[in-house]
């Protein structure tokens, strides 16, 4: 008599979060803002300021780049109460380099607002509220710091959900259904330790390429890997080429060999942090270049700078001259030695380009 190979049980949706939640006890990773399944079970409970300051700084970026730079705001501003009562612009010089600059802003204004509310609320609809703080640190700050039942979806969950349920829906059309899915998985306890494990899932074992499937502790409930099209999913739409800007920068040099900068309006890309004076990033035609310099003077092309941004690729003619007697600076602009200065990349690359071509200008 002839038998059939039973085909592996599928996982129900309470097995997908106990099997998960075990493989995150054991394999948590170690980051300097979270407090692990062993800590929390001994009764530690993670600092909500840790946990927003944390999220807030791993937007757009990266672990291993937020990690060093994390320890130094914690240790600079140890409570909310500490970052609250600091200047805006020690906060934007400290974030330099961090990229997404509205970011810092908006740390500095919930700072602010919490402090004066003696602590940050404990529900995704009250956190909501605060700058800075969209769908997604609202869920997390919730779900980590109080463990409520929030459902967090950053880019490695959405990876491993999609994967999970084969959802062919093209991002970033795709992500209501993915939350919807995830929804349907996620445990009414140990919310935050989830998410955790959601998120460490995708960058330990579930990557975008060659993903480990075979230790997957939810591998007998993924459809993709059923299909054998793990790496097709999540669905991307067609990428766009991203557009070209130009613009013009102007590197004034004084006789102590520092350099002008002043600061950028509050709103826009940059808005807040220090730069070197131009004009808008737009074409700007031969007879207009100088019109945004900080004074007539003997302006050298010493060459461009090129930068990528999220949206966008930029170039910047730089130019240098020294300033002349008498000159005087406007308010909103401070001579700064260039090392001095804290300054986003972009602004560090003109500012590298202007030191290599000033002998002569001091």
């Amino acid at each position: 008599m002839a038998y059939e190979t039973p085909e592996p049980k599928k996982k129900s949706t309470g097995d997908v979060s106990r099997a998960l939640l075990r493989w995150y006890d054991k394999n948590a990773r170690s980051l300097p803002w979270r407090i692990g399944p062993a800590a929390r079970k001994a009764g530690k409970r993670p600092d909500p300021y840790a946990v927003w300051l944390s999220e807030i700084m791993l937007q757009q970026t990266t672990v291993a780049t937020v990690a060093p730079r994390y320890s130094e705001f914690l240790k600079r501003w140890p409570t909310v109460d500490d970052m609250a009562a600091a200047p805006l612009d020690d906060i934007l010089g400290q974030w330099a380099g961090l990229g997404y600059y509205a970011r810092a802003r908006n740390l500095h204004k919930c700072a602010v607002e919490v402090a004066a509310c003696g602590g940050f609320p404990d529900t995704e609809e009250a956190l909501r509220e605060l700058p800075g703080i969209g769908q997604y640190t609202a869920a997390a700050v919730a779900a980590i710091a109080f463990d409520k039942r929030a459902v967090v979806i950053d880019g490695n969950v959405e990876r491993v959900v999609s994967r999970l349920c084969a959802i062919d829906t093209p991002m970033p059309a795709a992500k209501p259904v993915i939350k919807t899915q995830a929804e349907k998985i996620w445990p009414q306890k140990r919310s935050g330790d989830f998410a955790q494990g959601l998120m460490d899932l995708g960058a330990e074992i579930c990557r975008p390429k060659s993903p480990s499937c075979l230790i997957c502790p939810i591998s007998s409930a993924c459809e993709a890997l059923a299909q054998g099209k793990q790496e097709y999913f999540p669905v991307k739409a067609p990428k766009k080429e991203k557009p070209h800007r130009k613009g013009v920068i102007f590197a004034l040099i004084n006789t102590k060999g520092e350099m002008l900068f002043e600061r950028r309006p509050e709103k826009g890309l940059l808005g807040g942090m220090l730069g070197l004076p131009g004009s808008d990033w737009a074409p700007v035609p031969p007879s207009k270049i100088f019109e945004s310099a900080p004074l007539k003077a003997r302006w050298n092309h010493i060459g461009n700078i090129t930068h990528t941004f999220t949206h966008f690729h930029l170039m910047l003619d730089v130019y240098i001259a020294k300033a002349p007697k008498g000159f005087r600076r406007v308010a909103d602009q401070k001579w700064i030695a260039p090392s001095q200065a804290k300054l986003p990349t972009v602004m560090k690359k003109a500012v590298s380009l202007a030191m290599e071509n000033s002998r002569g200008e001091k």
